[in-house]
């Protein structure tokens, strides 16, 4: 089997572009590290998410520690710095979003059983403490990510790129 050469590989992705419909958009709540912002980011524009909440504390996307791991991919997102996590879901709400968090709740279902809608924002939050209960109960929905191991939870860019893939996979099927 032959690799894709760069011409190639712009086909390939052009068209899944072309099966591609929804929009996508994320809220980043309190995630301390700039290295888990900047895989997200990463993931974020492989998946062609229109719009990134920044909020509580989160790291800007053009934050230098954060273009580490982003690798210059802030440049294909749009994003707004926001003081809470309930102002952000207020704004995608506001938007036509639905706001799924993805976190491990009581009452959260897991994600691939969550209803389908054409817009979606994903709420995720701080590494050590997940999305904060009042920004749970403004969401649409609360989603967890079935995981059969012994671990009990993934990291959160890990966490957040694993929804990203599964929403638009949604639109391809």
């Amino acid at each position: 089997m032959k690799k894709l050469g760069s011409t190639d590989l712009k086909r390939l992705h052009r068209d899944w572009r072309r099966q591609t419909s929804g929009r996508l958009a994320l809220v980043l709540d309190h995630v301390q590290s700039p290295f888990n912002v900047g895989a997200i980011v990463r993931t974020a524009a492989a998946y062609r998410v229109d719009h990134v909440w920044v909020a509580n504390g989160t790291p800007a996307l053009d934050e230098v520690k954060v273009g580490k791991t982003a690798l210059g991919c802030d440049r294909f997102l749009t994003w707004t710095t926001v003081t809470t996590s309930l102002e952000a879901v207020a704004a995608a709400q506001a938007g036509g979003y639905r706001c799924v968090a993805i976190e491990l709740a009581e009452d959260a279902v897991a994600l691939h059983e969550v209803p389908t809608v054409a817009d979606t924002c994903l709420v995720v939050g701080n590494e050590d403490h997940g999305v904060p209960g009042d920004t749970l109960d403004a969401c649409d929905a609360v989603a967890f990510l079935p995981q059969l191991g012994r671990v009990g939870s993934l990291n959160v860019a890990t966490a957040t790129s694993i929804a990203l893939y599964e929403m638009r996979r949604r639109s391809w099927t």
